[in-house]
């Protein structure tokens, strides 16, 4: 019985290993450009620190890699995180929505922090940070308020 566990121990000890070797999704980190939402709306730096810390890491080109995101299986689950992150909403790309989605991600942002949905719960497990404070979640639905306001004045067919 003993030998029976050394053995799937050695088994699972040599998966691990061997894992560690599987094809690692891309990590991108791109600079940052005008396109950038801190750019386009020239968010002042409380509200940008805010972003980062709470948003930025899958929801934009500029995620910061923890030590943990180069062993696998957990690599996969974050790079599986980031690219859906970024197919829902990329910061970096802000500059080119169209003021109809710019204006509704700015609406859902403000409802998926409000349901307690974003920041991942699991996210905010190993980035405290990242958990808004009742202060911090007021400033950011006034902030979203003035932005939508600035996109309701934009004039229509961008």
């Amino acid at each position: 019985m003993k030998r029976l566990f050394y053995f799937l121990l050695l088994i699972v000890l040599i998966a691990f290993v061997a894992i560690q070797f599987v094809d690692i999704p891309e990590k991108i980190a791109e600079p940052v450009t005008e396109n950038d939402i801190i750019e386009q709306l020239n968010v002042n730096p409380e509200m940008a620190g805010l972003l980062k810390d709470a948003c930025y890491d899958c929801h934009s080109n500029q995620p910061k890699y923890p030590w943990y995101a180069k062993i696998a299986p957990v690599s996969w689950t974050i790079a599986e995180h980031i690219e859906h992150g970024r197919d829902e909403l990329n910061f970096s790309e802000w500059g080119t929505y169209s003021k109809r989605r710019r204006d509704h991600k700015l609406e859902e942002m403000v409802e998926e922090v409000e349901v307690g949905n974003m920041p991942l719960p699991n996210y905010v497990l190993m980035h405290p940070e990242a958990n808004l404070t009742t202060e911090q979640f007021e400033m950011l639905k006034k902030w979203v308020s003035e932005m939508r306001e600035q996109i309701a004045q934009e004039p229509d067919g961008e």
